[in-house]
């Protein structure tokens, strides 16, 4: 019987997924690769796809993914000038 380890392919390990984090301006936090987004109690956040947007306005519906709400309040990551 031949049973894979966790993370591998059956052609040998696989290598971890890079991840990367781009800031959107007045927008979410986009994040990809192989990672894990836990609660403040440190329960796992279930997520389906390698690529997700956190909100970063606070006001998103289904915190801690983005919602689009940031365009709707008008959220700005830089203050006003002046």
């Amino acid at each position: 019987m031949n049973q894979e380890q966790p993370g591998t392919t059956g052609n040998g390990p696989e290598e971890p997924a890079a991840t990367s984090i781009v800031v959107c301006p007045d927008g979410p936090l986009i994040v990809r690769g192989g990672f894990e987004i836990v609660t403040p109690s440190g329960a796992p956040v279930p997520r389906d796809r390698k690529t997700v947007a956190l909100c970063r306005c606070g006001a998103s519906a289904i915190k801690p993914y983005c919602d689009g709400t940031h365009k709707m309040i008008k959220f700005r990551t830089e203050p006003p000038a002046g």
